[in-house]
């Protein structure tokens, strides 16, 4: 086989999620966010194991993510569509009994218009200025949406990851400025709003990257483990050079193992150079360009020809693959191409 191989552990996001509802009390339900095919994992097999363990909110970026969860979650869960009622969306949402979270006057007015009674949910913006009603709009509309009673009103934290950062106390003052008193349902925090504390948590939580391995929840389980296989080992010669650009000299007789995967399967230019592969427990280093189908590794010091290379796994988790490319874990597992063989492992038989 020459593609490579990424093990999804079902039962390791299960027990991140499990974690994270602990964190919270009894009266707090923890949903799960599985936008973006929950991250790169698959929204289907996710959304099914932790809604077989009782979750019962899950949260996608657009109506048409929410289609694929209801269908592979059928009636019953909440689906909440971060975007709201988008133009073309009215269909998706009548059919599938989608929720959107209202971001905009325009948005209320056309979900109101065009479904009447049908549910939605409030985003308001507490400070981030990225989605959602502004304080002045929302208490113009406000009682008006209270009356037709929303099913959540949510906002979204811009620096819960650092705990310490004063955009945390002030959006949570604003939150509670724009919500005290009004008997509605309540989110606040995402993964790192559930680890600030308490005060975030309110009525419903939505973790997201947490579940599937990454800061800021550094006790989570590993999820992912992607191994590639080796296509050919070579001897490079004292001298002699490897890859695009001639960007790797040898500075002594050294075996190159090429692997098939390259920026095509989400794996970045940036990581050239710099990024570290696994033979079991051995490091093996990363060296000349990445290209769109290859990488080549240093194996010289191997007592045996590998027949595949680690690039996540227990030795290096997303987060500290993003740190060598200078971004973040969510950029890796988004990235993650459609060419791996994807094995899921745990989860329902």
């Amino acid at each position: 086989m020459t593609t490579a191989s990424l093990r999804i552990d079902l039962d390791a996001v299960l027990a991140n999620w499990r974690a994270l509802d602990a964190m919270t009390s009894a009266a707090t339900e923890t949903g799960a966010v599985v936008k973006a095919d929950s991250y790169g994992l698959g929204a289907a097999r996710v959304a099914q194991v932790l809604a077989r363990a009782g979750a019962r909110k899950f949260f996608v970026a657009a109506a048409e993510e929410g289609a694929a969860v209801r269908q592979a979650l059928g009636e019953g869960p909440e689906i909440f569509v971060f975007s709201g009622h988008m133009a073309d969306d009215t269909g998706l949402i009548r059919d599938l009994g989608l929720t959107p979270m209202l971001n905009s006057l325009d948005q209320v007015q056309r979900h109101f218009d065009a479904l009447p009674g049908a549910a939605f949910g409030v985003q308001l913006d507490t400070g981030m200025n990225r989605l959602g009603l502004e304080p002045a709009d929302w208490a113009g509309v406000s009682a008006e949406l209270i009356a037709a009673g929303p099913k959540l009103v949510m906002s979204h934290l811009a620096c819960s990851d650092e705990p310490d950062h004063p955009m945390n106390a002030l959006q949570l003052k604003n939150f509670r400025a724009m919500t005290d008193g009004l008997g509605l349902k309540r989110a606040l925090s995402a993964t790192g709003g559930i680890l600030l504390g308490p005060d975030y948590h309110f009525d419903v939580t939505r973790p997201g990257i947490g579940l599937y391995g990454g800061l800021p929840f550094e006790t989570a389980r590993p999820v992912v483990r992607l191994s590639l296989p080796v296509v050919q080992i070579r001897t490079v010669a004292p001298g002699e050079t490897v890859g695009y650009a001639n960007s790797w000299t040898a500075a002594r007789e050294s075996r190159i193992a090429t692997v098939a995967a390259g920026y095509a399967d989400g794996l970045s230019r940036r990581f050239s150079g710099k990024a570290t592969l696994w033979a079991g427990d051995t490091p093996c280093p990363l060296v000349g360009r990445v290209s769109m189908d290859l990488i080549t590794v240093d194996v010289t010091d191997l007592p045996e020809v590998p027949q595949s290379l680690e690039i996540l796994g227990p030795h290096q988790g997303v987060d500290a693959l993003a740190e060598v490319a200078g971004t973040i874990g969510y950029e890796i597992l988004t990235s993650l191409g459609q060419r791996y063989q994807r094995a899921y492992v745990g989860g329902p038989v």
